[in-house]
This record gives structure tokens, C-alpha cells and sequence, in this order.
């Protein structure tokens, strides 16, 4: 079976996922595209013998369009996506799934009174080899009962555009997700920590920060957010349990050995990082949509991340520890 994609926003991320599903997996075709920038959306449907149509609206209601994947900006996210279920089409969103945790809700509970799942939301990290080896290590009790997370993530430099509760909605969402995956645990808490901030960065930012959660189990996870490290993309976890550790491998890279040093590249972007990821989530969203059974991360994780990180910018301001008062998980996403 084809499945038959309708994507709603085309720019850098959109792009790529249409670049993705359409050379790297297999089993999908992108039949209908939107953006905000129509000049735009038409060149990129056109290189990919796909349609360009005025809206979501349009693209969603599509006789020809099976599933929908939605790459616009966050603000836009909840109603193509509320859309989708509302039309019964499997969607699969880039994260944010909303920018506020009410309309994430909105989501969910459209959601169940469809009855069955139809939306993935994209944390990649999911898919990632090295993170889903953790997985399997601290699911098979390798390493005992987890205790202790340490994170970090670690970007070069940002625009100014970037602002310090995007430490959290964006940067540190993808730790948040992870680490409840990986230790398949709630987080109820967050508090932050404020270093002294580095000269790198503009006046209005708090960088770096140091996020401190807690689980409903009773593990602690710290996350170190140094968004201008000027290295590059370095992104670190490892887990710590009662008799062992398990560690996120470092990408492989090749070893150089010149004038009397010896040094691997560090990567700059995430794009390049987490390539791999990105094209085993969309291929296994694509087989989830043939079979008819939705997979991955869904919009009680997009939830539970939108609350986290609520949390985590509230406690940033405020110094306090905040309790994330996420809603107990109903069976639907057992």
C-alpha cells in the first residue's frame, strides 16, 4: 500500500520531510502541499509531482491525501491537527503539538471521542539508535532500578530572536520527552538552576540554565541548556542505576592524527546529528498508517511535554520548585 501524504507548511523542516518521503522512505507519496508562503509551497510541489493547494483546510479535506503531516509553525499546529482528526486522517505533527498545554488537551480529547489514535507527534530522539539502545538496556534492568539522569544540550550560538523560556519549549523539550521515554516515568516536578551567564550571548538571555526534575518514581534528571558553547551541537545523556550506567554513544567520526594531536569533529547543527532518526521516524509513521495502527510518541506526550515545560518557565522566574500538575493518563494511552 501507498500512503498518499498531504503536507501543510513547507519551509525548512517541511522541505526535508518532503525530501524525505520522497528519496528516502518508502511506501508514502506526497500528493498535496500548503505553506503560508504560496510562491514557496508551489515550488516544492512541483519538484515532487505533487499539487500545491491554498490551505490546510484544502490539503486535509483532499479525496487523494491519506495522512497528513503538519510542519507550519507551532502556533498553527492545534487546529490543522484538530482538523485531521476531525476528518479521521492519521496526522503527524511536528513537535510543539501546541504551543499550550490547553490546546494539547483540545487534542487529546478530540482524540478519544474519535476513538482510536491517529496523531504522532515528532520527537525524533525516540528514534535515534544510541537513545533507543539506552532504552533497551534500562528496559532489560541492566543497569538496576534508574536513580540519576544527567543531560546536556549544547548549541553553538542562537539568533537573538531566541529568549529564555525557549531553553525550555524548544531546546530542552526534546530532554523532557526522552528522559520520560526512557525511564517510562512522569515527571512531577522542575526547578532551574542560573549559572553565571556565559559573555556569548544577548543581554536579554539566561544562558546557560540547569534544569533539575523529578520523577514520580523518585528520579532525579538535570539538564544543562548551553545554547551558546561555540563548539557546536553536542548532546549528551546517560543514566545512572543501582549497578550500573548506560550512556548516549557520541556520533561516530573519524579520528584524526596530525602535529602531535590527535581530535574528532564535533557536529554543528542538529540536522546533521539526528539525520538518521528523522528518516526512522517518518518511515515507521508511514508503516504505522498502512497497518492501520498508530505508533510513536502521541498527543498525551505532547501533553505531558507542553506541561513540563510550562513548569520549567514558570520555575525560571519565579526560583521556586513547580509541581507540573499533569492530569492523570487516561487508558486511551495506556
Amino acid at each position: 500500500m501507498t500512503v498518499n501524504v498531504g503536507v501543510i507548511g513547507a519551509g525548512m523542516i517541511g522541505a526535508d520531510h518532503i525530501r524525505r518521503l520522497t528519496t528516502v522512505v518508502s511506501g508514502a507519496r506526497v500528493r498535496a502541499v500548503t505553506d503560508i508562503d504560496a510562491a514557496r509551497a508551489a515550488a516544492v510541489a512541483d519538484s515532487v509531482g505533487a499539487r500545491a493547494l491554498p490551505g490546510d483546510t484544502e490539503v486535509i479535506g483532499a479525496g487523494d491525501v491519506d495522512a497528513v503531516l503538519v510542519a507550519s509553525w507551532g502556533a498553527a499546529h492545534a487546529e490543522s491537527v484538530l482538523a485531521a482528526v476531525a476528518a479521521g486522517k492519521p496526522v503527524f505533527c511536528e513537535k510543539p503539538l501546541a504551543t499550550t498545554a490547553e490546546d494539547c488537551l483540545r487534542i487529546v480529547d478530540a482524540e478519544q471521542r474519535h476513538g482510536r489514535r491517529l496523531v504522532q507527534v515528532g520527537f525524533m530522539r525516540r528514534y535515534d539508535p544510541g537513545y533507543r539502545e539506552m532504552k533497551r538496556v534500562i528496559d532489560a534492568g541492566d543497569i538496576g532500578t534508574p536513580l540519576m539522569v544527567h543531560c546536556a544540550h549544547r548549541n553553538a550560538t542562537v539568533p537573538e530572536s531566541y529568549h529564555s523560556a525557549m531553553a525550555a519549549h524548544d531546546t530542552a523539550i526534546h530532554e523532557i520527552d526522552a528522559v520520560r521515554w526512557l525511564l517510562s516515568d512522569e515527571i512531577v516536578s522542575a526547578q532551574v538552576l542560573t549559572p553565571r551567564r556565559t559573555a556569548h550571548r544577548f543581554e536579554h538571555l539566561q544562558d546557560p540554565q540547569i534544569m533539575l526534575f523529578e520523577t514520580a518514581g523518585g528520579a532525579r534528571v538535570d539538564v544543562e541548556v548551553f545554547v551558546n558553547c561555540q563548539y557546536g551541537y553536542d548532546i549528551q545523556c546517560e543514566a545512572v542505576g543501582e549497578t550500573g550506567t548506560v550512556r548516549l554513544p557520541d556520533p561516530a567520526q573519524p579520528a584524526v592524527r596530525t602535529a602531535g594531536r590527535s581530535a574528532t569533529p564535533v557536529l554543528q547543527d542538529w540536522k546533521e546529528r539526528f539525520t538518521v532518526a528523522y528518516d526512522v521516524e517518518i518511515q515507521e509513521w508511514v508503516d504505522s498508517v498502512a497497518a492501520g495502527a498508530a505508533g510513536g510518541p502521541g498527543s498525551w506526550d505532547g501533553y505531558a511535554a507542553a506541561m513540563i515545560s510550562d513548569a520549567t518557565v514558570e520555575a525560571l522566574r519565579s526560583g521556586r520548585i513547580v509541581g507540573t500538575g499533569i492530569k492523570a493518563r487516561p487508558d486511551f494511552y495506556a
